[in-house]
């Protein structure tokens, strides 16, 4: 029986269907293609010990002027530097309340304590630390002098946490108690909609009062940056806040708002959607920001002008009041779209997406210090962190089509685009995240499906092979190697992971393989009138870098008669028979007995510390008649 060689095009092409892209690869997971062939991707260790607070939305290597690294870490909740294995708290301080008189509550058999504490600010959901207390109703004074997350707002005055153990009695108490509140927390999924239905309507018991202090609006999302060694991070729509690295890289005390530094002048934006340090000349900038007569220093009431951009003084994050004698701050304002959607800095320019627009921010020294100059017109972008800068290139992702930036605007012809935006949640499309992994040339968005409310799926360019490949992986932040050895990444389990140092998933214990394989299109003889009978197949698969000793994959072959309905979704109804030949790394060659007017190939493993990499197979092919 003659051999017939497969040679499959590099990438995978979901735009046309199954059978007319024969010679292409249709279906994938956790494979990329290298040099034209495909490969399992690398695993993931944990590199946490402990999972955050929130959903992580933002990381942020950096090393200090000493050596040492830190990675700040933004959530729904929190705000962390990690160093050395552990998350650090720095969340910033909302307000700290002394001297509360008897303000604890308890019921006998309850586990819930009620804080009495006027004009208290809280949500639901925020956390605050009691000190001072003494033992009340049974309640320990070590189960109350601690970090409580708060369980109910009961009142503008009053709210609820929950202790270890039950009080023993009812009573008011307590002695001089302090509270020290943390910003408050922000929303972990996007709330779409206004009116009945809509968040909080439903959250709370039947017919009691909505507070204004429970309504949360936006997803919490964070941006971050480094000033010198300096940490300064932006919670969107809020406050802009400063963590001195050398007076804390110990301690770890909470981060404070810029206008709070000593020395500064009180004008930075109260609040702003963006904030990032130009790479030259080191100024903060602040985007989608309160303007100078809105801030704390001119008594203004921190609101936002979604289209103006703003800019401290060169290398100096306390001076935002523009002087043009003195400093080099100032502001400019975009003139088209209704806010500012997303910044990305790259070489010589950063880029400022609106969501109608995109424009070109520049330096240009004194005494404008930046111009800014509108690119396009004409494009959109999907949320605040799907674009990414790489090599010179900004990637993103727009609504219905992926996009590139290399002096001007490009849509990039996507293979896979139906795939990924016929299954997505456009309701929690800020979620979206862009990220690089450089070591491989490829761009990766996370991004939602359209039943899942959080990231958990993922599409891949390969800039230099120009191809595309998709699969699952719940992550929610990301960031290259360079500070630390490999990219890091956020799982929606709260841990943070060190990528493409192992082969297997470290999300379990003890730990597990991938589940990765890659599916061809269907492939015939001639033009498909006659049977196709296969007998053997001789394999292309080389293991190098697993392991173990006995590396072993899948190669499956599956045949059909007629191209029926979508072949990958459906594919146990529509499969005439399946063989799975399992190859072990000195597997030679496979015999089978397969008939059909078409097969499909395989590649599959779950194996845990095997790597793979295929080749050109050959099988045995003959026709076999019409019936």
């Amino acid at each position: 029986m003659p051999l017939q060689k497969l040679q499959f095009r590099p990438g995978v092409n979901r735009e046309s269907t199954a059978y007319s892209n024969e010679g292409g690869w249709f279906d994938c997971n956790l494979v990329r293609f290298r040099l034209g062939v495909p490969e399992k991707i690398g695993g993931w260790t944990k590199l946490t010990n402990s999972a955050a607070d929130g959903t992580i939305r933002g990381l942020r290597p950096w090393v200090d002027f000493e050596g040492e690294k830190f990675v700040g870490v933004g959530t729904a909740s929190k705000y962390y530097v990690y160093k050395g294995g552990e998350l650090n708290n720095i969340t910033p301080i909302r307000r700290t309340a002394t001297g509360l008189s008897n303000p604890i509550v308890t019921t006998n058999g309850s586990t819930t304590v009620t804080i009495n504490d006027t004009g208290h600010g809280a949500v639901l959901g925020d956390f605050v630390t009691l000190s001072g207390a003494s033992d009340t109703g049974g309640v320990t004074a070590a189960n109350l002098n601690k970090e409580h997350q708060i369980t109910s707002i009961t009142s503008d005055n009053a709210y609820t946490i929950t202790v270890a153990s039950a009080a023993s009695s009812g009573v008011t108490g307590g002695g001089t108690v302090g509270a020290v509140y943390q910003i408050n927390v922000g929303l972990d999924t996007q709330i779409v909609g206004t009116g009945w239905g809509a968040s909080p309507w439903g959250t709370g018991a039947w017919g009691a009062e909505y507070l204004a202090s429970d309504i949360l609006l936006g997803l919490r999302l964070v941006s971050h940056d480094i000033l010198r060694e300096d940490l300064i991070f932006n919670i969107r729509d809020e406050g802009i806040y400063y963590w001195d690295t050398s007076a804390n890289r110990t301690s770890f005390a909470a981060a404070v708002h810029v206008n709070s530094i000593t020395g500064a002048d009180g004008f930075a934006p109260t609040n702003a959607k963006q904030i990032l340090v130009s790479d030259i000349d080191r100024h903060v900038i602040a985007f989608g920001c309160t303007p100078v007569e809105q801030t704390l220093g001119a008594g203004g009431n921190g609101e936002i002008d979604p289209l103006l951009i703003r800019f401290s003084d060169a290398n100096d994050a306390t001076t935002w009041l523009p002087n043009i004698t003195t400093n080099t701050a100032g502001d400019i304002k975009l003139g088209s779209g209704n806010e500012i959607v997303a910044a990305v800095h790259t070489r010589q320019e950063t880029l400022v997406f609106t969501d109608a627009s995109l424009s070109s921010m520049q330096f240009i020294g004194q005494p404008l210090t930046f111009t800014i100059t509108q690119i396009s017109g004409q494009t959109t972008i999907m949320g605040p962190n799907s674009a990414v800068a790489v090599d010179g290139l900004v990637f993103w992702m727009g609504k219905e089509n992926f996009y590139v930036y290399s002096g001007s605007v490009q849509k990039l012809d996507c293979t896979v685009r139906a795939k990924v935006f016929n299954d997505f949640n456009l309701g929690q499309s800020a979620k979206v995240f862009a990220s690089v992994n450089s070591t491989y040339n490829e761009v990766w968005w996370f991004y939602p499906s359209g039943n899942s409310a959080n990231n958990d799926k993922y599409v891949v360019y390969n800039y230099q092979e120009q191809v595309w490949y998709f699969g699952d992986m719940p992550r929610t932040a990301w960031t290259d190697r360079g500070i630390y050895d490999y990219p890091l990444a956020a799982s929606t389990d709260g841990f943070i992971y060190e990528h493409e140092r192992a082969l297997n998933d470290g999300s379990t214990e003890p730990e597990t393989g991938l589940n990765c394989f890659i599916e061809s299109s269907q492939m015939d003889i001639g033009d498909g009138e006659q049977f196709t009978f296969v007998n053997r197949v001789i394999h292309d698969v080389t293991f190098d870098g697993s392991a173990t000793p006995n590396p072993k994959m899948n190669v499956v072959l599956k045949s059909r008669n007629f191209p029926g309905v979508n072949f990958t979704e459906t594919s146990t109804s529509a499969v005439t028979k399946i063989a799975t030949l399992p190859v072990e790394q000195f597997t030679e060659k496979s015999d089978v007995r397969l008939r059909g007017r078409s097969f499909v190939l395989r590649y599959e493993s779950t194996e845990t510390d095997v790597q793979w990499r295929a080749g050109s197979p050959r099988v045995g092919v003959r026709t076999d008649g019409k019936r």
